[in-house]
């Protein structure tokens, strides 16, 4: 018994797939309307979802050198070659301030929509006007304006407004915000195109954009916050169109392909125009240094020139001698030496204090401008600031914790440790000469001495003058070069292909997607509810689980009855519930046989609780014995809950009862029925004390009287599941049915039952499967059992199609359904 108790729980434990698949396919209905609930909504979403397009453009990020560089005259840097470019542009594109800088160029936190089909839609490069706010002003941000033409000239602009107004001033510096309190309420007025319309909520002018003025028609414009603006528009992805390619591509997804192009065109166009100023950058802080050395070196050369005609109209003398000229002239070269020596000293001590003491690099000229055109300095300038530019682009879109960033710092560290060396040597070359050109100074100032005092007063003044002038034309001359540069400089971006709208683009809604991810979750819900109702179900659903949970045979099924009557086998002698008794018949008869039972014989019907069918299955199982001419009796021993006198038309008052206490006769209590050959003892009035009835010595004798005139006995005995009175008579049966009612009968209430089989208390017992349906929703088996292979084949006829009776026409489309079902047993 040990080895059969381990059977029922491994097969317990294992779960029926084959079950929960048919169970499935009972539930079609369901998951057919699931599924179309599912397709349903995900066209309603399809139907309602806006097209969304892609476009892009593409750019060439070069490195034009400018056609008048040369090692003298550039003011420039372009170190790192394309590839930096390329990656820095990339940076750029993607970064917070460049495209805060898009938006409110094309003034993009505007918003422009119209009625659509489902919903409002972007109009943005479809309504005939355009709003121009005033960027100084503030503007109030999400409220709705309406905006609808009346005539060529004349527009209405209708608001709903809040009692407080969020601000905000787009062409602040920092995108101010405030709130303002004012009578919330309805604006409705009318305005004139280009007038400037002056409202708490809104300060600017609306121009008109195209001819068709679409009378009537309402246009809702609003702004949006600034930041979140800027936001919605970071989107656009940028890469390079092979690896290592200075060649660009860049697309954006929106539902609007006119607002798509126009920001793919403008960040383009504001990438190169910064571009441009960066590589413009040095020229121009140049020229602002060489214009503020003109402005004093002006004044200078004035002043003297004021000397010298001072000096020769208050004397006679109005030039020095031409002895006296080479002097002259070779004084003013020693100057000029001296001069240019002391600017490249000047600018090599104002380099090393930055290198030193700063990290930003913007405002250092040019070394060309201080006429330094050694080699090493020129390119530890330019490498050094083209670093710390890039540094700063990385800071738009990395963290400053970034590898990058310590990567960008060693390489600033290395060059700027050689530059600091260059620095100290060339400036130690620059004193050494500066030194020898004071000496050749003074031995020419000790010539001029021996002059007269006029001819050396004038000489002096003639020196400072032909310096001021020689130095005012070496900055004009540098002046003139940047300007030059800068005029001659182009950006480095080229434009290939401009975004432009051609028809095409659409990318989504992906509709098929949608209805594919439809049918699967409308799919899923109905397996995950028929999952929980497999898994939660504590009944026993099929005669499978029956064979898991028990090792007692299965004896026969019985179907559904659709008569009002518990005689079914009477009033339908012909139908598939009478096959399915006669088949039980005739397993019991194979059974009695087995076990050499002879002469009157007893079946004893129980089950587990009350309403499981015991009473309909032991009225019709004796009807099918009495009408197979067998002498039979029903014994109603439910002494609790007495039932089978209704539907018989018996009287009960007299029964089991009043014969188990002496009051009557076993002549007295037994009851002919309208039904042949069967006679009926119901249970009587219920007595208070049913167990101790049933084990006394007069139930011995009754059965022994009974076994004496009748060929067969049923006993209709209370469940086992709530009284024990049905054990008290298991000693009187020759077989016992237990009857267990389709997913209605717990799992559980099986154990009893096992339990008293497994120690032999009970024998020859066997179940009978009630209320089957004999659909894909419960799962189904059979050739389970003892006797219920035969009584099931018997019990469907299989010896004969016309055995049946009329109850049911089956129609052809519902014989091969159930044929088709079979295939799944």
């Amino acid at each position: 018994m040990a080895h059969e108790d381990d059977h029922i729980s491994d097969v317990g434990s294992t779960f029926d797939f084959k079950g929960f698949i048919l169970k499935i396919i009972s539930y079609w209905k369901l998951i057919v309307l699931s599924v179309g609930i599912s397709l349903a909504v995900a066209y309603y979403n399809n139907v309602r979802k806006l097209p969304v397009y892609q476009l892009g453009n593409s750019i060439s990020i070069k490195d034009d050198q400018n056609p008048f560089f040369t090692s003298n005259t550039s003011l420039t840097f372009n170190w790192g070659g394309t590839s930096d470019k390329v990656n820095t542009a990339m940076t750029i594109l993607q970064s917070r301030s460049h495209n805060e800088e898009v938006v409110e160029r094309l003034q993009f936190y505007i918003n422009y929509l119209k009625d659509g089909e489902y919903q409002r839609v972007d109009a943005y490069g479809t309504t005939p006007f355009e709003v121009v706010a005033d960027s100084n002003k503030f503007q109030a941000v999400n409220v709705n304006m309406v905006i609808s033409f009346k005539d060529s000239v004349t527009y209405n602009l209708k608001a709903d407004l809040p009692s407080t107004l969020r601000l905000q001033n787009y062409g602040s510096a920092d995108k101010e915000i405030e709130e303002l309190n004012i009578n919330g309420g309805r604006i409705d007025r009318d305005f004139k195109v280009g007038e400037y319309v002056s409202l708490a909520f809104f300060k600017g002018v609306l121009v008109r954009t195209d001819e068709d003025l679409q009378l009537g028609k309402p246009f809702y414009v609003s702004f949006s916050e600034f930041d979140s603006a800027v936001g919605r528009y970071r989107n656009v992805n940028v890469y390079p169109q092979s690896k290592g390619s200075s060649v660009l591509n860049l697309n954006q997804s929106g539902t609007n392909k006119s607002r798509i192009v126009d920001y793919l065109n403008g960040t383009v166009r504001v990438l190169s125009e910064n571009m441009l100023e960066r590589k413009n950058l040095f020229a121009t802080k140049t020229i602002r240094f060489i214009d503020s050395s003109l402005a004093v070196k002006s004044r200078e050369l004035k002043l003297v020139e004021d000397e010298l005609n001072e000096f020769r109209n208050e004397n006679s003398i109005i030039d020095i001698s031409a002895e006296n000229s080479e002097i002259s002239g070779k004084l003013t070269d020693l100057d000029l030496r001296k001069e240019r020596i002391r600017r490249q000293l000047a600018y090599y001590e104002t380099l090393k204090s930055y290198l030193e003491t700063r990290n930003d690099y913007s405002n250092v000229p040019a070394p060309s401008v201080a006429g330094i055109d050694e080699g090493s300095i020129v390119s530890g300038v330019g490498k050094i600031i083209s670093l710390a530019e890039e540094r700063s682009n990385y800071q738009y879109s990395l963290k400053e914790d970034s590898p990058v960033f310590s990567d960008i710092d060693r390489q600033i560290n290395s060059v700027k440790s050689i530059l600091l060396e260059n620095i100290s040597s060339s400036t130690s070359l620059l004193k050494e000469e500066l030194r020898d050109v004071n000496s050749k100074i003074a031995s020419a100032e000790a010539e001029i001495k021996k002059l007269p005092k006029e001819e050396q007063d004038l000489l002096k003044i003639q020196r400072k003058y032909n310096l001021s002038e020689k130095t005012y034309n070496l900055f004009l001359e540098k002046r003139s070069e940047a300007g030059l540069i800068k005029a001659a400089n182009v950006s480095d971006v080229m434009i290939i292909d401009k975004a432009k709208d051609t028809g095409g683009g659409k990318i989504g809604p992906n509709t098929q997607l949608n209805y594919v991810m439809a049918a699967l979750v409308g799919g899923v819900i109905p397996l995950v509810f028929v999952f929980l109702l497999v898994f939660l179900n504590t009944n026993v659903v099929n005669a499978q689980e029956v064979t898991r949970l028990s090792p007692i045979p299965i004896l026969g099924l019985i179907g559904k009855s659709k008569l009002d009557s518990n005689l079914a086998v009477f009033n339908s002698p012909k139908s598939s519930i009478a096959e399915s008794f006669r088949g039980i018949r005739s397993s019991l008869q194979f059974m009695y046989k087995k076990h050499g039972v002879t002469g009157s014989k007893t079946v004893l019907i129980t089950s587990s609780v009350s309403g499981e069918g015991k009473t309909f299955c032991a009225m019709n199982l004796a009807t099918v014995f009495a009408m197979s001419e067998k002498r039979t009796i029903l014994v109603g021993v439910d002494l609790r809950k007495p039932k089978i006198f209704d539907d018989f038309e018996l009287n009960n008052d007299l029964g089991v009862v009043n014969y188990l206490i002496d009051q009557a006769t076993p002549e007295e209590i037994i009851q002919t029925s309208k039904i042949p050959y069967l006679d009926v003892i119901t249970a009587g009035p219920v007595p208070p004390n049913p167990s101790e009835l049933l084990l006394t010595n007069q139930m011995d004798r009754l059965m022994e009287e009974l076994k004496e005139k009748y060929d067969y006995i049923i006993l209709d005995t209370p469940p086992i599941g709530m009284v024990a009175d049905a054990f008290n008579l298991v000693k009187y049966a020759d077989a016992t049915l237990y009857l267990i009612r389709q997913d209605y009968t717990k799992r559980g209430m099986l154990d009893a039952v096992n339990e008293k089989y497994a120690k032999g208390e009970v024998k020859n017992i066997s179940f009978v499967l009630n209320h089957f349906v004999h659909r894909a929703k419960y799962g189904y088996g059979y050739g389970y059992g003892y006797g219920y292979g035969y009584g099931y084949a018997y019990g469907n006829n299989r010896y004969g199609k016309g055995y049946y009776g009329t109850t049911s026409q089956r129609s052809r489309l519902k014989k091969w359904w159930q044929k088709f079902m079979r295939n799944f047993e």
